[in-house]
């Protein structure tokens, strides 16, 4: 069971890091540029981000996070088994959930989106993904301190 959590502690860590990077100064970065070329950017980062190495911890972590949960749920009275329980579900529903409901529909959305339409379209999307994302990114954290609260007291 430790390996099993250090390990989603490890995935939930790069892929809440790489979140918090975006939060702390990518998007901010792509903001100063002109609106077209930082819809560009942004449009070219959603197609190079979907590879081996971040698929592996983006859907590999929220595998870790259902077996902890598989393993744990019938003995929630556990103090530490609480915290693996809730640092599990915080992921599953923080960097994971938001991601799939609302950050790649509105990638998706902004692959869509021509040169010619960035000064109305980029802005709205910085405004609305940055929100979702910074969400998702505390979220993040707040399950790695979770779980790793969870690892330590056990």
């Amino acid at each position: 069971m430790k390996t099993l959590v250090v390990l989603t502690i490890v995935g939930a860590g790069i892929v809440s890091g790489l979140l918090f990077a975006f939060s702390n100064f990518v998007m901010s970065a792509l903001k100063e540029l002109p609106n077209d070329k930082g819809m560009h950017a942004m449009q070219k980062i959603n197609k190079k981000i979907i590879n081996p190495i971040f698929m592996l911890f983006f859907l590999g972590t929220p595998i870790l996070c259902a077996l902890i949960l598989f393993k744990t749920i019938s003995d929630f009275t556990s103090t530490n088994n609480l915290f693996l329980i809730v640092g599990a579900i915080a992921y599953l529903l923080g960097p994971f959930g938001i991601t799939i409901l609302f950050n790649v529909p509105l990638n998706n959305q902004l692959e869509k989106t021509s040169d010619t339409d960035a000064d109305t379209v980029w802005p709205d999307y910085q405004n609305r993904w940055q929100r979702w994302n910074h969400l998702r990114t505390y979220v993040g954290i707040a399950s790695i301190l979770l779980l790793s609260l969870g690892l330590a007291s056990n």
